[in-house]
């Protein structure tokens, strides 16, 4: 019944879609879309945006899930992903454009701008942009942070700093360590208003 339900809704989301658009990876209308959608723009706030991320930082994230190297309900959904399949996610979602998000809170977002800038001399840890750019583009190691979900962004920093989070660069548990919860509100508010 429910693998029925999962096809009618693909489907009906593809048939939706401008031809041009029908060119996607049928894993991405069959599994991957239902949750991420099939631009990557991610409905569920609490769901990351694939779309723009760097094809090299999911192939990554996707193996570390496969492995168990990265915990999460990812896991189960990665798992039977082949090699091709997710070189063509990948590829899929760091082609489509990211969503924009507004701004909420015009002092939180200032206030994490600064922290994503120049960050603070409390902390003697270098500013965010030193990793992730100056836009928070991201590279193939570091994750596009620009247009995220806020509170996605800020659960990722939570975990890190509980170490729930460990598949990734051993300096995000130390700067997520540095941040109060203030600090990973403004951060959050900030990146998910880059385009």
């Amino acid at each position: 019944m429910k693998r029925a339900l999962r096809s009618i809704l693909a489907a009906s989301v593809f048939a939706a879609l401008p031809a041009a658009a029908q060119e996607m990876p049928k894993v991405v209308q069959t599994r991957c879309g239902l949750c991420h959608g099939v631009k990557g723009e991610a409905g569920n706030d609490e769901l990351p945006v694939l779309a723009g991320q760097h094809a090299d930082y999911l192939t990554k994230q996707l193996r570390d899930f496969q492995s168990g190297k990265r915990t999460g309900a990812m896991q189960r959904f990665a798992k039977p992903l082949t090699e091709g399949d997710i070189s063509a996610v990948a590829a899929w979602y760091a082609a489509q454009k990211p969503p924009a998000h507004k701004v909420n809170d015009k002092d939180l977002h200032a206030a994490g701008r600064y922290l994503f800038l120049k960050n603070t001399a409390s902390t003697g840890l270098p500013p965010c942009q030193a990793c992730h750019g100056d836009k928070a583009q991201g590279t193939a190691i570091a994750p596009r942070l620009a247009s995220q979900h806020a509170p996605y962004i800020e659960r990722q920093l939570k975990e890190f700093n509980q170490r729930a989070r460990n598949n990734d660069n051993e300096i995000m548990h130390t700067v997520a360590a540095g941040l109060s919860a203030f600090d990973m509100k403004a951060l959050a508010e900030y990146l998910s208003t880059l385009e």
